[in-house]
């Protein structure tokens, strides 16, 4: 592997940092007695920075490049975790720790997802962006994972996450200015617009593939808030006590899908590698609808692997199909990531006017499409071949 990879891989682990607040929720809930409507406001605040900022990043980006618009999205990332360590004693003092947090993981996933080809070999870009996925999941299971281990181990609390994440993002801040890196000069000689970027979903092509990022991230969300109510309204299993049935099974499936992903992808182009993984996915969906305590822990396994690769893979197959609008492209994209904010309320609304089960036909049409997607870029390739 190319050595200037490594400092972007670290670029995609401080992404997963932005993830955090899913499972703080409920230790600020139970910290400060807010409500569960106030608590989740945390997540609102990362995730409405994708929809606020990745354009204007992508537009940013075309006129300083992709580097210097990383080290801004790690100054913003400093910022957030930074607050906490210095005073946390209210909620309202979270809020801006992840909206700055929020807005620097977008700042990173706009630039960080297309810099990695200019540092990958030919051939080589949907594999280095599936291990770049792999490595954000270790992050994104810092959230989780390390109040556990500060409260059992340390005796220490919740708030050890915040001088952790402060200590990975300016170990991958020096790792970056210290590494030069070639950008690729496959772009347009026109600067990049509001108008150039959103001119885009004219093509029938990119709506098509930003819809896909939009409908897959609002199921992969759905998935990881829905799984542990699912197993435990159907088979009784203690979300507390047993959560690595929940998300944790499946956000470890994510990441050992994705490192699966960077090593398939050495032999198989990525076209068919996302038909067959998102067939699988659908076949893991359903799955959920089969009434067995069995079934249902495999398709969650089956889904959390299948799922793993299809950011990476729809992401970078977009690109390489039109690198010359590569910052547009990475903005509209990395926008579409609102639809993880969007989607699950809508799955809670189905589930609270039927089931836990039958809300899940929202992931599963989402996932539906993505198989669509596949089938599309396959015939493409296809007839091109």
């Amino acid at each position: 592997m190319n050595k200037k990879v490594i400092p972007i891989l670290l670029a995609f682990l401080c992404m997963g940092f932005g993830d955090a607040a899913g499972p703080i929720v409920g230790l600020a809930k139970n910290e400060f007695g807010v409500s569960n409507f106030v608590a989740q406001l945390l997540p609102f605040m990362g995730f409405v920075m994708f929809g606020i900022l990745s354009i204007p990043m992508g537009i940013f980006q075309d006129k300083y490049g992709k580097k210097k618009t990383l080290i801004f999205g790690y100054t913003i990332a400093l910022i957030g975790v930074t607050i906490p360590i210095f005073s946390l004693s209210s909620f309202m003092l979270l809020l801006p720790t992840f909206l700055f947090l929020g807005a620097g993981a977008t700042i990173l996933q706009v630039s960080g997802n297309p810099i990695m080809r200019d540092v990958s070999s030919e051939g080589n870009y949907s594999r280095n962006l599936s291990i770049g996925q792999f490595v954000k999941a270790i992050g994104s299971l810092a959230g989780p994972i390390l109040p556990a281990v500060a409260a059992r181990w340390l005796g220490m609390d919740w708030r050890i996450i915040f001088p952790v994440f402060l200590v990975g993002i300016v170990i991958s801040l020096i790792s970056l200015t210290g590494t030069h890196i070639e950008e690729s000069s496959e772009v347009d000689e026109e600067p990049t617009t509001f108008k150039s970027s959103l001119s885009l979903l004219t093509n029938k092509y990119v709506l098509m593939m930003v819809l896909g990022i939009f409908i897959y991230v609002g199921a992969e969300v759905s998935m990881s808030s829905g799984i542990p109510l699912y197993l435990k309204a159907n088979y009784g299993v203690n979300i507390a006590k047993m959560g690595v049935l929940g998300t944790g099974l499946f956000f470890t499936m994510l990441m050992a899908g994705r490192f699966l992903g960077g090593v398939i992808l050495n032999w198989i182009k990525p076209e068919k590698f996302l038909l067959g993984t998102s067939i699988l996915a659908v076949l893991g969906v359903l799955g959920l609808f089969i009434d067995s305590a069995a079934v249902s822990v495999a398709s969650v396994v089956l889904i959390g692997l299948s799922f793993a690769n299809v950011f990476p893979l729809i992401f970078s197959i977009t690109v390489d199909r039109l690198p010359e609008k590569t910052n547009e492209l990475s903005g509209l994209m990395i926008t579409a990531i609102i639809g993880g904010a969007l989607l699950p309320p809508i799955m809670g609304i189905v589930q609270d006017l039927t089931s836990i089960t039958i809300g899940f036909l929202v992931p599963f049409a989402a996932i539906c499409y993505v198989c669509w997607i596949a089938i599309r870029n396959y015939m493409i390739m296809s007839n091109e071949g």
